[in-house]
C-alpha cells in the first residue's frame, strides 16, 4: 500500500469576468482512499462542487472577477493496489456492458474508424486478450517519441501515429484508438504521479476493458501505474480537462508536487497492469 502527497498550484491572469470549471481533486475510485485534502481559492469566491456520479470525476465551477485567481489543491491519498491476472480474454461486443459501450465508439481525439486497417495490420493477427493490448502498449512506447511541446491541445491520435511524437496525453489516445479499433472499449485516466524525471505535472494514461474489468496501461512507461492518483476517467481529453475557461485568461502559474515516498525501489518498466473492477 502506498501514500501520496499532493500540491497543485494553479494562477490565472484574468482579463475579464470569467466562469471555470476545474477537474483537479482526487476522483471517488475503489483504487484509492482519499486521508485529507484542502481546496483554497483566492480571491474568495463561491465556489460549486459537483460529482459525475458514473465516472467519480469531481469537479468545482467558480465565477471568477478581472484580476489574478489563484486555486490550490492538497491532499494525502492512500492507494490500493489490486493486481490482476496476466491471462485475460477480451470480451466479445455483445458482452460489453452497457456503460462500458460508448469506449468503443470514435470520439473527439480517437478517430478508431478512421484507424482501422493501421490496427488491424499491426495487431489483429495477434491473440486477443491482455498480450494483444500490452503489445499495443509496447509499440506506442516503441515507436513514438516523447517530445514535449511538439504536439498542442488539438492533436489527435491519428496525427500522433503519422508524426511519431507527443506527450503522455498523446500516447493514450493512441492506446485507446488502437484498441477501439480491435473492438476493446477502452478509455483515458488522467491523475497526480511522480516522475523521476521533473517537472511533474497531470499524467495520462490508458484503460482496457478485459475479462469484466478495467486494465491500466502506460505507454510512455515514466511511471509505475499503480501509483497514479486518479483524478479523470472519460473519452478523451475533451472529458478529463483539468481547466475548462469560459473567458480571456492566461495561465501563468501551474506548480504540482507530488511525493510518493521512495518510488526508486519501483522503476517503472518493472511495474505489471494495475486492475480496477467496473464500478
Amino acid at each position: 500500500m502506498h501514500t501520496a502527497t499532493i500540491d497543485c498550484l494553479l494562477d490565472y491572469q484574468v482579463a475579464a469576468p470569467t466562469h471555470f470549471c476545474f477537474n483537479i481533486e482526487a476522483a471517488f475510485h475503489e483504487s484509492h482512499r482519499v486521508l485529507e485534502e484542502r481546496l483554497s481559492v483566492t480571491p474568495s469566491v463561491k465556489v460549486r462542487h459537483f460529482c459525475d456520479e458514473r465516472s467519480g470525476n469531481r469537479f468545482f465551477r467558480l465565477d471568477a472577477p478581472r484580476g489574478l485567481l489563484s486555486v490550490n489543491y492538497h491532499a494525502q491519498v492512500e492507494l490500493h493496489h489490486a493486481p490482476v491476472p496476466q491471462h485475460l480474454e477480451e470480451a466479445a461486443v455483445t458482452a460489453v456492458p452497457d456503460d462500458a459501450l460508448r469506449y468503443l465508439m470514435p470520439s473527439r481525439y480517437c478517430e478508431s474508424d478512421i484507424m482501422s486497417r493501421a490496427a488491424q495490420q499491426l495487431f489483429g493477427h495477434l491473440s486477443p486478450g491482455l498480450s494483444r493490448v500490452q503489445a499495443i502498449e509496447s509499440w506506442i512506447h516503441d515507436s513514438i517519441h516523447y517530445l514535449p511541446g511538439f504536439s498542442n491541445s488539438t492533436t489527435t491520435a491519428q496525427e500522433v501515429f503519422v508524426q511519431r511524437a507527443g506527450v503522455c496525453r498523446d500516447f493514450a489516445h493512441l492506446g485507446i484508438t488502437l484498441c477501439r479499433a480491435l473492438n476493446i472499449p477502452a478509455r483515458l485516466v488522467v491523475g497526480y504521479v511522480h516522475f523521476d524525471e521533473p517537472p511533474q505535472d497531470f499524467h495520462a494514461v490508458f484503460e482496457a476493458w478485459l475479462d469484466g474489468r478495467w486494465v491500466l496501461f502506460d505507454a510512455t512507461r515514466m511511471a509505475p501505474n499503480e501509483r497514479l492518483v486518479r483524478v479523470g476517467t472519460g473519452r478523451d481529453a475533451k472529458d478529463v480537462a483539468f481547466a475548462t475557461i469560459f473567458g480571456a485568461v492566461q495561465m501563468v502559474r501551474k506548480e504540482l508536487v507530488i511525493d510518493q515516498g521512495d518510488v526508486s525501489a519501483h522503476p517503472a518498466g518493472a511495474t505489471q497492469p494495475l486492475g480496477l473492477v467496473s464500478a
